[in-house]
């Protein structure tokens, strides 16, 4: 069972660092609070107009978490959109109690899993390789979906003078220069830009569906048999991976404390995602989850703390009191905001989180060497020998390959184990096989600088001498 401890001291240091990153670099964390509208918009517009969610439900309820997320870690942790379920949700057009139902689902399995332990020892025998795979995969995933999805059905002048590659092609420019003047609040000028087309748009003067209020439901054992089968079951290794166990792996390693408040483990963003499902989707309200993508875009557009979030939560809440009494301009608006900069804003992110890879074989967190309170100086690493940075790297390759083959996280997951203790089966078969033949067997050779080999094995034959 997950063990209790005062959350006072941590709370006062969260919000010290809130308060004092925010006020340091106010417009990089509005900036970097807007890093994940490329995913959150589309899905979202999608399943209200499919009346599949409720607007102001969802707007209003992801802004409660967003803030309180804010408040409670302190990092730019993301409320995403729980993909797969929307996938299904839109393709299938799930009544409301169907996206609930399956939200519901997916919610208690994360939140027993979590609060028993399980997902917490889970993450600790899982390989860091396998880990950075699975982020690498998923930044991958949504260069690829911005790439054919948004980019792609776009030409030079089309669907329409204010969405067509010109326009991306801007986005990129101005991206680029971001390279050299990292504090430029990009997303908040392309966000900006966004809206102006938007409301310019051809398609802002037709009419827009009926949009549901804030109901009370009442999913059926029907709804939840199908919402299992279908939506549930493809969605809970996406959120327990990425969602959970990369999503904590990725804010401890681009926000190590100190001088940032400790990352969220994966116990607590479990439980996160529990709670806030098994509250908002018994109203309407959108299944939502942390997701290791956000949390690299809106890093990479300057948020550092969890003021960014708590901005983003606000926004939202004000917009979902809007949208209780007229929701039709802000669906319109936000349907119209062009492709050509939302595919731009979801390809930064990807490539961001992508990045994570490179640093398996140099600082991941299992090369490095704590200290008597078990924490980091950011210096002393494991060093690796060349044969077991191979091994690492080859774990890390298989898990991304097979990830955007079969388009899952969890086959990619377990394709990448099974290398993993492969290459551990091979290394204890060798040493089986020396053993047998009375030749010494180093296995430290391939975890040391390959000078040592020499030194190793001139004290293996005095001890056996």
């Amino acid at each position: 069972m997950v063990s209790i401890e005062n959350p006072l001291p941590r709370l006062r240091r969260v919000h010290r660092h809130n308060v004092e990153t925010f006020t340091s670099t106010p417009l990089a964390e509005l900036s970097g609070s807007l890093g994940d509208l490329g995913t959150l918009l589309p899905l979202m517009t999608a399943l209200v107009i499919t009346r599949s969610i409720s607007l102001p439900a969802t707007l209003l309820f992801t802004g409660a978490a967003n803030i309180l997320t804010g408040v409670a870690f302190g990092t730019p942790l993301p409320v995403q959109p729980m993909k797969a379920i929307a996938a299904v949700a839109i393709a299938r057009k799930f009544t409301l109690e169907e996206t609930a139902a399956a939200g519901i689902v997916v919610a208690s399995l994360a939140g027993m899993l979590s609060v028993t332990g399980l997902i917490n020892y889970a993450n600790r025998l899982t390989p860091i390789p396998v880990i950075k795979g699975i982020q690498v995969g998923a930044g991958l995933s949504l260069c690829l979906s911005a790439g054919t999805k948004m980019l792609a059905p776009l030409s030079w002048t089309g669907p329409w003078w204010g969405d067509n590659l010109l326009w991306a092609i801007a986005a990129v420019v101005l991206l680029l220069f971001t390279f050299a003047y990292p504090k430029m609040p990009y997303t908040l000028i392309i966000f900006a830009v966004g809206i102006v087309l938007s409301i310019l748009s051809p398609a802002s003067s037709t009419s827009t569906p009926a949009v549901i209020d804030i109901p009370i439901l009442h999913p059926s054992g029907q709804d939840f048999w199908k919402a299992t089968t279908t939506a549930s079951l493809g969605q809970l290794p996406l959120t327990l991976l990425n969602s959970v166990i990369a999503a904590a792996a990725l804010a401890s390693d681009l926000l190590p404390s100190p001088p940032y408040p400790a990352a969220p483990s994966v116990t607590e963003l479990g439980v996160s995602v529990a709670a806030i499902n098994l509250v908002a989707c018994w109203f309407g309200g959108m299944p939502t989850c942390h997701g290791s993508g956000g949390l690299a875009g809106q890093y990479r557009f300057g948020a550092r703390s969890g003021a960014s979030i708590i901005f983003l939560g606000a926004l939202k809440f004000i917009l979902g009191i809007i949208a209780f009494f007229e929701p039709g301009p802000i669906v319109s608006v936000l349907s119209g905001i062009p492709s050509s900069l939302l595919g731009v804003l979801i390809l930064a992110a990807g490539v961001e989180l992508a990045k994570v890879g490179e640093s398996v074989n140099t600082n991941a967190r299992d090369l490095r060497v704590l200290d008597r309170s078990n924490s980091w100086d950011g210096k002393r690493l494991k060093e690796l020998g060349e044969t077991e940075r191979k091994e690492r790297f080859t774990v890390m390759l298989v898990t991304v390959a097979t990830l955007l083959a079969f388009r899952n996280d969890a086959v990619g997951f377990i394709a990448g184990l099974v290398w993993h203790f492969g290459f551990k089966a091979a290394r204890r078969a060798e040493e089986w096989r020396a053993r047998r033949e009375g030749r010494p067997f180093w296995r430290s050779v391939g975890h040391r600088h390959e000078e040592s080999a020499g030194l190793l094995a001139h004290e293996e034959e005095q001890r056996i001498a």
